[in-house]
């Protein structure tokens, strides 16, 4: 294992069950840690697209995507962690599929973008939505059922949003890495050892938070 991915590893080891603390609590913690990230993002943003025309675009749309996380959290925690887990398992299927099959390049804006990532980006959050479907009906009684987007079935409905869900995941990574191209830096910050900075890790559910409420919308004509 080499050191990046090592430091990668680590890191993840580290913060995704810190983040699960914070989200989990709800109230005081999650609005606290959804304020540090709305920051730091803020903050990274501002030194990736300063003295550009799409600086304050920019910093529109991460905070629609904050706003929208943070109502869709106080309206429920069940479809909140499914879209967050559908972004995280999407990140990680490109990640895997794409280092262990390589293949053509989905995008020259991102070269590490591969067609076998994106194939294994869905697969891995198919898979996930489906191991999660099971999860709630085996402990139902643990699961928090208030479902607005998800009807958490095997229906048409929530595989279309799943798959959405996770182009869309997909492409905000690609248009970040567009920017950081433009301000020719290879990360948005060095924050997170092996991963970058915090629009590093969230870019794709910046775009996913905003889409999904538009993809109900639309689902739902």
């Amino acid at each position: 294992m080499n050191t990046e991915i090592f430091k990668r590893v680590i890191s993840s080891i580290i913060l995704i069950p810190l983040s699960l603390f914070f989200i989990f609590k709800g109230s005081f913690f999650f609005v606290s840690f959804l304020l540090v990230l709305f920051l730091l993002s803020i903050y990274e943003w501002y030194f990736l697209a300063k003295k550009r025309k799409y600086l304050v675009p920019g910093f529109l749309l991460i905070s629609l995507s904050f706003i929208l996380a943070y109502y869709l959290r106080k309206n429920g925690l069940t479809e909140f962690m499914i879209i967050i887990l559908i972004c995280i398992f999407t990140d990680i299927g490109g990640y895997t599929f794409g280092k262990l099959f390589k293949g053509p390049k989905l995008t020259k804006i991102s070269p590490n973008k591969t067609y076998s990532g994106l194939i294994g980006s869905l697969i891995t959050s198919l898979l996930a939505f489906i191991c999660l479907i099971n999860y709630s009906r085996w402990n139902s009684e643990q699961f928090e059922i208030n479902l607005n987007f998800f009807e958490l079935s095997y229906g048409i409905q929530d595989f279309t949003l799943v798959i959405l869900i996770s182009l869309v995941s997909q492409s905000g990574d690609i248009i970040i890495s567009y920017f950081k191209r433009l301000a020719k830096v290879k990360n948005t910050g060095n924050l997170i050892p092996g991963h970058g900075g915090i629009l590093d890790r969230i870019d794709g559910m910046i775009f996913v938070f905003p889409s999904v409420f538009i993809i109900y919308f639309i689902l739902n004509l």
